[in-house]
């Protein structure tokens, strides 16, 4: 095991606020060393304060070391803005409900489904297994529900269908707020419209053909 390797990347970027990247799978446990546990998360979370941007691409987990997580984020005093970059799935796609503003790169995907597990046992032991995945799925629901403001039942359908969702449905949805975009282009493109509204005042004002 690479004791060196983190699921974690605490820095602070040029306007001072933290970054962290959640890019292994969330467990309870360390067992291979990229793992986020909510142990460790809270450690990291709490050790400053300020304003955070979560990066998260992760295929998902134990939902409830996702559940431990996501309430530490809504508990956190500072603004919290998710951005994914890859796949969040399952369990990560709990988390990123967590945030006062969740944005999507125009390439990133986000996955949603019912929870299952692996159980053994007789009949008995199925039919509570099964009454547990129930609970546990109300559970995920509630985290859905606060953040897209659908319905319960729509929200139940689509983790029935596991429902994949590019940027734009996810925005329609109401799962995510924006599109992560290029900054230097689109200043680019702001400056470029600048310069063309002088010219064309230039031009109204002067009766020039200026451009």
């Amino acid at each position: 095991m690479n004791k060196n390797k983190k699921f974690y990347n605490f820095a602070r970027d040029e306007t001072g606020k933290r970054e962290l990247y959640i890019d292994g799978e969330i467990a309870e446990n360390m067992w291979f060393g990229d793992e986020c546990t909510p142990g460790k998360f809270r450690e990291e979370l709490f050790a400053d304060k300020g304003d955070i941007t979560l990066w998260i691409s992760s295929p998902g987990g134990d939902c409830f070391a996702a559940s431990q997580i996501y309430t530490m984020l809504m508990d956190y005093s500072g603004s919290v803005t998710v951005k994914i970059y890859g796949m969040c799935a399952s369990a990560a796609s709990v988390i990123a409900m967590a945030g006062t503003r969740v944005m999507m790169s125009p390439t990133s995907m986000m996955l949603i489904h019912n929870p299952w597990t692996v159980a053994v046992g007789e009949k008995k032991d199925m039919v509570k297994a099964g009454e547990m995945l129930d609970e546990v799925k109300e559970c995920i629901i509630n985290s859905y529900e606060i953040k897209t403001g659908l319905s319960r039942e729509k929200i139940s359908v689509l983790m029935d269908d596991e429902t994949p969702m590019n940027v734009h449905k996810a925005i329609a949805l109401g799962f995510c707020d924006g599109i992560l975009t290029d900054e230097k282009k689109s200043a680019e493109v702001e400056n470029k419209t600048t310069i063309q509204s002088c010219y064309a005042r230039l031009n109204l004002l002067t009766g020039g053909n200026y451009s």
